[in-house]
């Protein structure tokens, strides 16, 4: 029969060994901490989509043309 050890009386390798068994998966969570952005905020990558959706055939051509 073999006797207890104290995890800090044991060799830094054994130790190593004894933390990975102990260690689990996240499974499919993602322990990355996410933010919303504000809605306040200057965002220019969104004022750039929507100018493009908005002149997104050539700066408005077809509305210049149907005015002619």
């Amino acid at each position: 029969m073999s006797k207890y050890v104290s995890l800090d009386k044991r060799s830094k390798k054994q130790q190593k060994e004894y933390h990975s068994k102990q260690r689990r998966t996240w499974g499919n969570l993602n322990p990355v901490t996410r933010s919303v952005p504000s809605g306040k905020a200057y965002n220019r990558k969104k004022e750039k989509e929507r100018i493009s959706k908005e002149f997104g055939d050539g700066f408005g051509a077809d509305f210049f043309i149907l005015q002619i």
